[in-house]
């Protein structure tokens, strides 16, 4: 191992910051951005050697890969993490399109919402069909569903989400606002008790490899349209009509009291499934 790769690595330890997915999203990248520095000739580097100049490499590689600028603009945000550790913040400007990529297209108007249908029965391991049925009922991602503790998060007329089952570490509420959900979360409190959605004599990264492998030998695949589907039904529920990706009018077809209906409940469901801007709602409720 390297230099720059095996410092990387040390930094990365030394600060455990958001989930597990995150942190090995991050040493993923990181190590490949290790790599990639070293086949441009940078071959004498530390984790705290980086420079303009490397950035601009790395920006030049991934540009002419013709890598799509969603993905450069992830690589981009865990160069920052490393620039910010090592006291380097200024390396990297603030804003993205300085450096010439384009800003992340989220409007699609293509429905990626997906139910569980026929496909949960295909499901033998408990733990795994209640984790599905918690992201069908919630909306929630697959780390928070596996790690899903019902006994904790079980508020009466909400559930609480521990920032370390979350994305970014950002803890957040989710309202119970139907029987489905009421039964879903009865039904994890009888499987649970007062642990988790990770049988104890397993790891979260052991139960996900089984959650993995439930859903692939199932037949289901990106599940992660069970949020898109938890998306839109809020939307219909809060406006009273469908959202433009579930074939309801574009946001140019609402009045001005529609508009701000429109808004208050974009605003509402960003939060529920854990996001900190808006816009990014039109990649589950289209535009």
């Amino acid at each position: 191992m390297d230099d720059l790769t095996y410092t990387l690595r040390q930094l990365c330890q030394r600060n455990r910051d958001g989930s597990h997915n995150t942190q090995a999203d991050r040493m993923r990248s990181l190590s490949l951005a290790a790599r990639q520095l070293r086949e441009a000739g940078f071959r004498q580097m530390k984790a705290s050697s980086l420079k303009g100049k490397h950035v601009q490499a790395l920006l030049e590689r991934w540009q002419g890969e013709g890598l799509s600028s969603g993905t450069i603009k992830n690589r981009f945000s865990h160069l920052r993490w490393w620039a910010e550790k090592i006291g380097k913040s200024g390396i990297l400007p603030a804003d993205n399109t300085q450096l010439g990529v384009a800003e992340r297209r989220y409007v699609t108007n293509i429905s990626k919402a997906q139910e569980l249908g026929t496909g949960l029965e295909e499901i033998t391991d408990v733990h795994v069909r209640m984790s599905l049925q918690l992201q069908a009922a919630f909306g929630l991602r697959r780390e928070e569903a596996i790690k899903f503790q019902p006994n904790y998060a079980d508020r009466g007329d909400h559930i609480a989400l521990k920032g370390s089952w979350t994305k970014g570490g950002r803890e957040r509420t989710v309202p119970i606002t139907t029987t489905e959900q009421r039964d879903a979360l009865h039904a994890a409190h009888r499987l649970a008790g007062t642990g988790s959605l990770i049988p104890a004599n397993k790891t979260y990264i052991q139960q996900r490899h089984v959650y993995d492998g439930q859903c692939k030998a199932a037949g289901l695949s990106h599940m992660h349209g069970l949020r898109h589907q938890y998306a839109q039904s809020r939307y219909e529920t809060l406006t009273g009509w469908k959202s433009p990706a579930a074939g309801g009018p574009g946001t140019a077809q609402l009045d001005l009291s529609q508009r701000l209906a429109d808004r208050h409940a974009r605003l509402q469901i960003s939060h529920e499934l854990g996001h900190e801007r808006v816009q990014v709602t039109a990649v589950y409720l289209g535009s």
